[in-house]
């Protein structure tokens, strides 16, 4: 199959509570003069009039300064947040690298966790059981593997998080920020995991604020910038216009 993500005029708009714990005066005005607290809620654009079209051969970076909706347009291609309008087309098998161990259940076993974790992944149980022994000697948990993970150090917590998120046959990678964990021995056993899941992939967004890595990994580059695409293009060229127009305008 050949992949394909296809984003066509999409914009996605989130809700601001300013005050959802009235005060008992905010309450009482409110009952007396109706429409005191119109403006309690609001609404603005995380993404806004988003048409990008990634397909197989693309490595393909996203920056843009804190806030730009970097991390929220890898969430709509995998479906967490759908576009209010618009639409985001996937063609493929999306595997999201977003806040990792999110699904972990911190009273079962590292083993156990390796099955829910693969079922939030989108991994038969069976699929699972063929990556275990993988998974388990990647993580270098050993016995520690059948212990509930709310005993682990954060190293060993971070490593099998890794494990399991990079146990993986790739075909859509989504990146926010390259996640290491444990000792330089296991962040440098994790990094070249990573290059290899990057060689491996049709398509890979990588979500980084680390333009030299950006250098290394993507061919293509795109800038965001309070939600909307700034501009697109080769990687050098779009860092630099990034640093000079973006970074210190």
């Amino acid at each position: 199959m050949n992949s394909l993500i296809q984003i066509d005029n999409a914009s996605l708009k989130f809700r601001i509570y300013r005050n959802p714990s009235p005060t008992l005066k905010e309450w009482a005005m409110e009952k007396i003069r109706p429409g005191t607290r119109h403006n309690a809620v609001s609404e603005f654009y995380a993404l806004r009039n988003i048409s990008l079209t990634f397909q197989g051969g693309d490595r393909v970076g996203i920056i843009g300064l804190n806030g730009a909706g970097k991390s929220t347009l890898l969430k709509m291609i995998v479906g967490i947040y759908p576009p209010h309008s618009g639409r985001a087309y996937v063609r493929g098998r999306v595997t999201p690298m977003i806040e990792l161990g999110t699904g972990f259940d911190v009273e079962l076993s590292g083993r156990e966790n390796i099955y829910v974790n693969g079922a939030i992944l989108g991994y038969s149980r069976r699929e699972m059981a063929q990556r275990e022994k993988d998974i388990i000697d990647f993580s270098e948990l050993g016995d520690f593997i059948n212990t509930p993970v709310k005993y682990y150090s954060s190293g060993m917590y971070g490593r099998l998080v890794f494990s399991i998120a990079t146990m993986i046959d790739p075909e859509i990678l989504l990146v926010d920020e390259i996640f290491s964990a444990g000792d330089a021995h296991f962040v440098s056993k994790g990094s070249a995991r990573m290059l290899e899941l990057f060689n491996n992939s049709q398509i890979v967004l990588f979500v980084s604020h680390t333009l030299d890595t950006v250098r290394k990994l993507c061919n293509k580059v795109v800038i965001l910038n309070k939600g909307e695409v700034v501009l697109q293009g080769e990687t050098e060229e779009m860092i630099q216009y990034y640093l000079g127009n973006i970074v210190t305008p």
